[in-house]
């Protein structure tokens, strides 16, 4: 059996609120992704969601516990290598698309390839092949401003796989749209995630949703369960 694309182990977060003193937002929370599946992480507003995510993306580092890409452990690595690894190996999609809305789609999409050194020849093939890939060839030369929500996020979520990561993770990306959009959306990240054997995390409040992906973990008092989907 392969060993897991994405796990954490015990991690352990907490934010310092001065005369307040320690909030505890991760408890102990551990979860493991295998490539290729896609599961949801669920929970009340402020049960700690985007932050157990910045943790699995390296955003934010754990007080204690561990975070391994591929079997192994992230938590020696140091600022430069950790942008590094987020760079070739890790694929974020938000809520807001943030895409940079003086460039096209298809510069959206070859930019953070250029930026990971490869030849803007090769990134504008890759952008072009990923665009069709979610039916938006068409709007390839669009600016955000002239696309739809539901295009944007599209963009965002082929932006996200430029580099070719082993691990997506997302945050609420279909919580923006509404639910037609939203489910067109969700099924063309789904599609992707198949295709390409991604390891996904998708932070959600939407259980319908949640019930079409592979397995669903609750976030609750600031550790992880399973959930029946």
């Amino acid at each position: 059996m392969s060993e897991p694309a994405l796990a954490l182990n015990q991690v352990v977060r907490t934010f310092d609120q001065g005369d307040d003193g320690r909030l505890e937002v991760l408890r102990g929370a551990s979860l493991a992704i295998m490539p290729g599946e896609m599961v949801a992480l669920v929970g009340p507003s402020g049960a700690g969601k985007s932050t157990l995510l910045h943790a699995a993306g390296l955003l934010e580092p754990p007080q204690s516990g561990e975070v391994l890409i591929n079997g192994e452990s992230c938590g020696g690595l140091d600022d430069a290598q950790r942008t590094l690894l987020r760079r070739s190996k890790l694929g974020f999609v938000y809520q807001s698309h943030h895409l940079l809305p003086e460039f096209s789609a298809r510069e959206n999409v070859i930019l953070p390839q250029m930026i990971a050194g490869v030849s803007r020849h090769d990134a504008g093939l890759r952008a072009d092949e990923l665009l069709a890939s979610v039916g938006l060839s068409a709007r390839a030369n669009h600016r955000p401003g002239k696309m739809s929500g539901g295009e944007q996020q599209r963009v965002a979520i082929v932006r996200a796989l430029a580099n070719n990561p082993a691990i997506l993770i997302a945050d609420e990306p279909t919580g923006n749209l509404d639910p037609d959009t939203a489910d067109g959306v969700f099924e063309q990240l789904l599609a992707l995630v198949r295709d390409k054997k991604l390891a996904a995390l998708m932070a959600t409040h939407n259980m319908a949703l949640a019930a079409r992906m592979d397995r669903t973990l609750s976030l609750q008092n600031g550790q992880i369960s399973s959930t029946e989907t």
